[in-house]
């Protein structure tokens, strides 16, 4: 099963590689191969929403795939690489809507935000997804790797492991990472919402 897994993950680099050199038809063959995982990603985006909600989890897919595929200087460099890039095209798909929405209500006041390796959310997850939005913006600002492990491992799901393959630093260093990003970004939420 392992084998398989790697073999998988393998070949998704290898068409991303191919795809980025300019291989169209690689996209061709990426696609069924992302689909499945595109769709574990966006589920949890959408579970996170709040009912009712006006963007079906297929159609963030296809909004989120759509925008990959359209985004012609991006150096692939692996797997992990193009699903932190569709996490983080889905968290922006999102987060706008949650952004179009707050601003229809025009007000409302924040929102309690619980950031911890689950992601505990208020009852109100629009504000919460807009509030960890602004707060990553934020930190991306001071220290961009540390945003990168967030999404690796909180939106993408990757493990320590993974997560440090993917950014090319090691094991501890991730963990400090994500321990110091859960402090730092639950000080600024705190902040946003007093």
């Amino acid at each position: 099963m392992v084998r398989m897994e790697s073999s998988r993950h393998s070949r998704v680099t290898d068409l991303l590689l191919a795809w980025g050199d300019g291989d169209a038809a690689a996209m061709d063959r990426l696609a069924p191969l992302v689909y499945q995982e595109l769709h574990r990603l966006a589920r949890g985006y959408m579970n996170r929403e709040r009912e009712p909600h006006t963007l079906q989890t297929s159609a963030l897919v296809n909004e989120a795939y759509l925008r990959l595929v359209d985004v012609q200087r991006v150096r692939w460099q692996n797997r992990a690489h193009f699903f932190a890039m569709a996490s983080r095209m889905m968290r922006r798909i999102l987060v706008d809507i949650a952004r179009h929405r707050r601003y229809q209500k025009r007000g409302g006041g924040a929102e309690h935000v619980n950031f911890d390796e689950n992601l505990t959310v208020s009852p109100n997850p629009s504000a919460d997804l807009v509030a960890i939005d602004d707060a990553l913006n934020a930190l991306a600002e001071v220290d961009p790797r540390k945003v990168r492990v967030v999404e690796l491992r909180f939106f993408v799901g990757l493990d320590v492991r993974e997560t440090a393959e993917a950014l090319n630093v090691s094991p501890e260093t991730v963990r400090r990472d994500w321990r110091l990003a859960k402090v730092w970004l639950r000080r600024e939420i705190r902040k946003s919402s007093a």
